[in-house]
């Protein structure tokens, strides 16, 4: 890969790293300070809904921005606007409504949106092999789980030490800097435009549309719908799992960062996946996901709690760069950026869902109790995930795109030799391609 190429995606990873670290440090600040002010297992919940939940469903609207727009300004305008929101959250951190200041985390959620779904979606055009796909996905993963990982450390010291407002503040700045480093990034961030694919693929819904026509998208969202649903709720009890091991704020903070170093782990391995072995990859990773979930369910130390986090996350780490490449891999130029944030929304239901039951099963089961309910969920995901095992080519070469009954229809009318590229996207249709999976509705069962 040319330098130009390496050197796209290493300052995208960069201000990912830069403006994650900032909001994984700005969003402990905040659970910790709901969790201080009123010790409701309800407000925890509606914080993280908020913040983490219902803002990723309006991301279809989001995905609109990335495929319609230029994506590079897209993402500039999004970093622009969530610095503002957290730059206002660090005044009203300084009063006593707990409600504004939730509601401008929320604010700051959904600026984000544009960004994530058009950053994902520009990747494979910022690179110049199809080979290279799973290294810029890996390298673009660690620095999201880098910030993962050091960001609830830096929040959780500085709340202690100088207070939430100052928190929120550092990290307007963060996403400021990694603004003007998106700005540097020189290269074409989507396909030509000028065709008839965009055509194809109108309206706000046609990133659904796609994700559910595709088997393999729609086997992989709905498995990982299953996942969110049940290990939401860990997510809502980590406050209180660290209380009741006797740390507090900087125990909640240790239970992120050990997750999120265990990430980074996952992250940077998943450079090495063999091209046409994302599928086998995901569906062991889930497996592991299901058994690090139930370890800290079962800890009797925290110390063991810290450990089992980190393995959890270096499962989740390799999961999503191999779902990364299986995503962009499939999904044409013309409707990527819809697709990838209809995924998110799919997810974001899940999280919704999961922090909404969090309140009444935190009432009647044990903050590890909690964990155990998500191993549970992630081993059923994993179940789902196998079949995935199909897209994995004999002689590698990466995911196959295989035909949905739409691009079958298209493919007859057309003659049985047709094999056209895909506008911006590493891979072909092939007219070999089997129908049965694509025609048949996901095997809930599984």
């Amino acid at each position: 890969m040319r330098s130009t190429s390496k050197s796209r995606i290493r300052r995208i990873a960069t201000g990912r790293l830069i403006s994650v670290t900032g909001g994984a440090a700005a969003f402990t600040a905040l659970n910790f300070t709901v969790w201080e002010r009123t010790h409701s297992p309800g407000m925890q919940a509606l914080s993280l809904l908020l913040t983490f939940g219902v803002a990723g469903i309006l991301g279809p609207f989001a995905g609109v921005l990335g495929d319609r727009y230029d994506r590079r300004w897209v993402m500039v305008w999004s970093e622009a606007v969530g610095a503002l929101m957290f730059a206002a959250m660090a005044f009203v951190a300084t009063g006593e409504s707990t409600a504004l200041l939730i509601g401008l985390a929320f604010g700051a959620a959904i600026a984000e949106q544009p960004f994530f779904s058009s950053s994902r979606a520009a990747i494979p055009n910022l690179i110049e092999s199809p080979d290279d796909l799973n290294w810029a996905n890996s390298l673009v993963t660690i620095g999201v789980h880098a910030g993962i990982a050091i960001g609830p450390v830096l929040g959780g010291v500085l709340y202690e030490a100088i207070g939430p407002s100052a928190v929120f503040a550092l990290n307007a700045v963060s996403f400021v800097i990694s603004l003007f480093l998106t700005l540097t990034v020189h290269g074409n961030f989507q396909a030509d435009r000028s065709g008839a694919e965009h055509d194809d693929h109108a309206g706000i819904a046609a990133g659904l549309r796609f994700l559910w026509r595709d088997w393999a998208l729609r086997r992989m969202s709905m498995a990982w719908f299953v996942f969110v649903l049940g290990v939401s709720i860990g997510m809502v009890a980590d406050a209180a799992l660290a209380e009741s091991f006797g740390e507090a704020a900087i125990g909640y903070a240790l239970m992120i960062t050990a997750w999120g170093l265990g990430s980074v782990v996952g992250s940077a391995s998943g450079r090495w996946i063999p091209p046409g072995r994302e599928g086998t990859t995901m569906a062991a990773g889930a497996f592991g996901i299901s058994l690090f979930a139930l370890a800290v369910g079962i800890s009797p130390v925290f110390w063991l709690v810290l450990a089992a986090l980190f393995c959890f996350g270096a499962c989740d780490g390799v999961t999503i760069v191999a779902e990364n490449t299986i995503m962009q891999a499939r999904t044409p130029d013309a409707v990527r950026s819809r697709t990838n944030a209809a995924f998110e929304a799919v997810l974001s239901v899940g999280l919704a869902a999961g922090y909404l039951l969090a309140g009444p099963v935190l009432g009647v089961v044990s903050p590890q109790g909690a964990y155990r309910i998500g191993a549970v969920a992630a081993f059923v995901a994993a179940l789902g995930l196998l079949k995935l095992r199909r897209l994995d080519a004999p002689g590698g070469g990466g995911p196959r795109r295989d035909r949905t009954a739409e691009d079958a229809a298209k493919a007859e009318v057309a003659g049985p030799t047709v094999e056209p590229a895909v506008p911006g996207s590493i891979v072909s249709f092939t007219s070999a391609d089997a129908l049965e999976a694509e025609t048949s509705p996901l095997d809930r069962s599984a």
